[in-house]
């Protein structure tokens, strides 16, 4: 009776035995699905997490291209031509992101090229703002030397205003003015002698009789003395093509000479005989040397 009872739990013992190492057995086997299970789990939100960790860094990168477009300056071929590139870059790294799980290798390799694009456009943009740094010291220098040019323009046309005035001022003082100026009516005999009257009906010529004041300035040489002659009425005798210029203006003369001025106080005399006849009343004369009123005188005639 004892041996069989001690059959029967020796083999309870051995179901049991074997219960508990297919117990052990399904509870290591789910140990292990679990942690695989959560190491993948962990891989896939890691690579979730570096992967909008990736996209904030693009934008990052893509704003700062943006800022250095903002101050809107033109760029060389050169310095374009790479902007060009990087917002290529940041295109494709954007759409690799958006295309779904990235593998391990992707994401290494996507994490070398933003590393490489942020360090470009770092340098691109030290490389535009020192180029906007030096456009604006030309602009600087441009501006300034714009201002000098006006400035030392400006002190030209006051100077050449300056010299002008003086010069006209030379040339006024420089100019022949006549002194003792005196008009004497004259007849004129058959054997050319030259009687003086004051009646009109006798009278032939006018003569002009001037001397120059002395003036250190005059030019001691030829000088072209012009004679307007204006009868009673107040007309101008002269012939239409005699034309010169005095005091500013162009004007018809009835006369001239030229005289050599030797600042000696020399007189002189200039005639004209009248082809019409004298009327009564006051003849007044004017005499113009170097584009200037030389002097006045008028004779009345009966």
């Amino acid at each position: 009776m004892s041996d069989k009872n001690d059959i029967v739990n020796k083999g309870d013992r051995n179901k049991i035995y074997f219960l508990i190492v297919v117990i052990a057995a399904l509870i290591g086997t789910n140990l292990y699905l679990y942690i695989k299970d959560e190491r993948q789990t962990g891989r896939f939100v890691s690579i979730n997490t570096e992967k909008d960790r990736l996209k904030l860094e693009i934008e990052k990168i893509e704003v700062e291209l943006d800022k250095v477009n903002n101050i809107n300056m033109v760029l060389s071929k050169k310095l374009q031509d790479e902007q060009d590139s990087a917002r290529k870059k940041i295109a494709e790294l954007k759409l690799a992101l958006e295309k779904g799980v990235l593998t391990q290798q992707n994401l290494v390799t996507a994490q070398k090229e933003v590393r490489e694009l942020r360090e470009f456009v770092k340098i691109h943009n030290e490389q535009v703002l020192q180029l906007r740094k030096e456009n604006l010291a030309l602009k600087s220098q441009r501006d300034s030397l714009k201002e000098f040019a006006y400035a030392e323009s400006a002190k030209a046309e006051t100077l050449a205003k300056k010299n002008a005035e003086l010069n006209a001022k030379v040339k006024t003082s420089a100019a022949l003015k006549a002194a003792n100026v005196q008009v004497f009516a004259y007849r004129v005999k058959s054997n050319g002698k030259n009687i003086e009257v004051t009646r009109a009906s006798t009278a032939k010529k006018l003569s002009v009789k001037f001397n120059i004041v002395p003036n250190p300035l005059a030019d001691i040489n030829y000088h072209k003395i012009f004679l307007r002659i204006f009868d009673p009425v107040g007309n101008l005798i002269a012939n239409e093509s005699n034309m010169f210029e005095a005091d500013g203006q162009e004007m018809q003369y009835t006369s001239s000479t030229t005289i050599l001025y030797n600042d000696d106080s020399a007189h002189y005399t200039m005639d004209w005989v009248n082809p019409n006849p004298f009327i009564k009343g006051d003849y007044s004369i004017i005499l113009y040397a170097d584009g200037f009123t030389m002097g006045k005188a008028s004779i009345t005639l009966r």
